[in-house]
């Protein structure tokens, strides 16, 4: 991976950015092609690693253990690890999580109407 430099112009214009606006926060967070469908897939509770792979089929092993980690990283999710053989892992939303419940119905029902 490569190594970021955080006194970049570039970085501290990113930091500057993010922090003066909320939305630019918020999509920081939950942006991007993947976040959206782990999010909304947990939705309606607890998924193992393998139903949320089979929920969105289009996305690759790594991508979607990066954006777990990441998600779990920005307390999004939970993820519970069960001391078992084979490995059981369950994720779940997290209290910050499902307040993003109302925003994600919100950009379904926006997206209906505009028959995006």
């Amino acid at each position: 991976m490569t190594t970021i430099k955080l006194s970049s112009t570039n970085q501290l214009n990113k930091q500057q950015a993010l922090s003066a606006c909320p939305v630019s926060f918020t999509l920081s967070k939950i942006g991007g092609r993947w976040k959206p469908l782990i999010i909304y897939n947990l939705m309606d509770g607890v998924k193992r690693y393998g139903e949320l792979k089979r929920a969105i089929p289009n996305i690759s092993e790594k991508m979607l253990i990066q954006h777990l980690k990441e998600l779990e990283t920005d307390k999004l999710i939970e993820r519970k690890a069960m001391p078992v053989v084979p490995p059981h892992v369950e994720y779940s939303l997290s209290p910050a999580g499902e307040e993003l419940k109302p925003i994600l119905l919100a950009m379904c029902g926006w997206a209906e109407k505009h028959n995006m």
